[in-house]
């Protein structure tokens, strides 16, 4: 059995076509689609438990509102039945022809196939210094290449197992892959247009992701805080000892030596503490 999860918000009008193609790229295979609609406000909910009533092995699964894209994936992850787990976009910017090649790299003994992206499609100047610069900051995390990588991937049954162990609530899907391990391989890809409609993300709702997943993954903000306490302490020291030559000199105003200097060692130490808890 081989699943595909693919998260859908507002993807009415493609489903026919993505439901073909994929018809198409696996043929002679036993599988099955995980179709997750987000909470779509265009219909796409209806149109999904439809093509289930025509074809068995569409799987619809129905969120009551819209979760955004980790819960989409987490909740059809939670549903795929297949030893091998195809995640891939529903807006075709993820090609289904590609299929029988991670399936072909997957039977080779790979346990994670990564769909890389060679070209990154048609994105503005401003979003392509944004992903950059998130990348940059993610790599620390989950290596330098990570910038390639995308959410078009297989995953063999261990390793959506091995997700379905972790609780958390903010989840980073494409990091948790990386951090789990696994062998690996790449298969590149040219992103495709749009077959229809506009992208979901606004440009606020890409920073709070962005942002999510810096602080729910990425251990960038905890070391941020072992610094900022190791800055602080140090410039408190030489405030102090500026106070106290103040206070020798007898220019300083009374009582102040003793309050600056134990706000600045206090303050100093406990954002140190912070950051080795």
């Amino acid at each position: 059995m081989i699943s595909l999860v693919v998260p859908l918000y507002c993807e009415r009008e493609v489903l026919e076509a993505l439901l073909q193609r994929i018809e198409a790229a696996l043929e002679g295979e036993e599988w099955e689609l995980v179709g997750v609609n987000d909470g779509s406000p265009d219909g796409t909910g209806e149109a999904l438990s439809a093509l289930s009533l025509r074809d068995p092995r569409v799987v619809p699964v129905l969120l009551s509102r819209n979760f955004g894209k980790e819960a989409a994936l987490s909740a059809g992850l939670d549903a795929a039945r297949g030893q091998a787990v195809i995640v891939m976009d529903g807006d075709l910017q993820h090609p289904p022809e590609l299929i029988p090649t991670l399936l072909a790299r997957w039977r080779e003994g790979y346990e994670v196939v990564d769909a890389v992206k060679e070209q990154r499609g048609q994105e503005s100047l401003s979003y392509r210094l944004a992903a950059r610069s998130f990348y940059a900051l993610m790599g620390r995390s989950v290596g330098p290449d990570f910038a390639r990588r995308s959410d078009f991937k297989l995953l063999d049954r261990q390793v959506v197992d091995a997700l379905s162990g972790f609780e958390e609530r903010n989840r980073f899907f494409r990091g948790l892959v990386a951090w789990v391990g696994f062998r690996r391989a790449e298969v590149p890809f040219v992103v495709e247009a749009r077959a229809a409609g506009g992208s979901g993300w606004s440009t606020m709702g890409l920073l709070r992701y962005a942002m999510r997943s810096l602080l729910a993954f990425s251990s960038l903000p905890l070391l941020a805080i072992s610094w900022l306490g190791f800055l602080s302490s140090a410039a408190a020291g030489l405030l102090a000892l500026q106070t106290l030559w103040n206070w020798i000199r007898g220019v300083a105003v009374s009582g102040f030596t003793t309050t600056i200097v134990s706000v600045l060692v206090m303050g100093g130490a406990i954002l140190v503490c912070l950051g080795v808890v």
